[in-house]
């Protein structure tokens, strides 16, 4: 009895071997991983743990460790490393910017801050200790709106006032203006409600007892509605 075997089984057979083959040898030459302790000889510096150590399929050896990042650590031979790094921190080398596209970015676990603010930390930090050289404190984050940068504001730049008292020394006969060093010009009807002014402990109304410039509050004499008598206490309060 004949045996007879076609040329399409031949071939199919022949490929069926060299694809097996092929993966066998890929399998046996693809990276080894193991992990490997500080005698590994990684210059490990003040990394925790222990790192990975792989071989690819050239033989090259590679360590790969974790530690607030991912380092790699590639050797060809002895002595020769090179080393590369993806870790939190450092240094910006350009303009970053994170785009949340209406997702939330927060962070969590910050400390409530209970002491008292800054008087002086108005610098760049100092890069050594992440902070301003001798100052102390803290300081409010912002927002630069026209460039996205965010910028440090002291609290006294935020939060903070202005307050002058006046004693008059004789009877007035026409508009007295008290110097108020520091006093913007104020918009009536919006800033203007940040300032106030008072005489003999009675509260004067903006716009008909009294004006505001900057530097100066006029007080609008009147012998009949607001006369203005020898030692008549003014008291003006401005809140930034």
């Amino acid at each position: 009895m004949n045996t007879y075997i076609s040329q399409s089984t031949t071939i199919s057979s022949l490929k069926s071997f060299l694809a097996l083959s092929i993966i066998f040898l890929f399998g046996s030459i693809s990276a080894i991983a193991q992990n490997t302790d500080a005698s590994d000889g990684v210059a490990q510096g003040d990394a925790a743990g222990v790192s990975v150590k792989l071989i690819d399929n050239k033989g090259t050896i590679k360590y790969l460790q974790s530690n607030n990042g991912i380092t790699t650590v590639t050797s060809t031979e002895a002595d020769n490393k090179t080393t590369t790094t993806w870790q939190l921190g450092g240094t910006l080398t350009e303009a970053t910017y994170i785009d949340v596209d209406g997702n939330a970015f927060a962070l969590d676990g910050l400390k409530l801050e209970t002491g008292a603010a800054s008087a002086s930390s108005t610098e760049a930090p100092d890069q050594s200790d992440h902070g301003d050289a001798g100052a102390t404190g803290w300081t409010l984050v912002v927002r630069d709106e026209a460039t996205g940068e965010f910028r440090k504001l002291l609290a006294t730049d935020l939060v903070s006032g202005i307050r002058v008292e006046h004693t008059q020394s004789a009877d007035a006969a026409a508009n007295v203006e008290i110097t108020v060093t520091g006093l913007p010009a104020l918009t009536a009807g919006s800033t203007i409600a940040k300032l106030f002014v008072y005489r003999n402990g009675a509260k004067l109304r903006s716009g008909t007892d009294f004006t505001a410039a900057a530097d100066k509050v006029t007080i609008t004499y009147s012998a009949t509605d607001l006369p203005m008598y020898k030692n008549d206490v003014v008291e003006i309060q401005y809140i930034k």
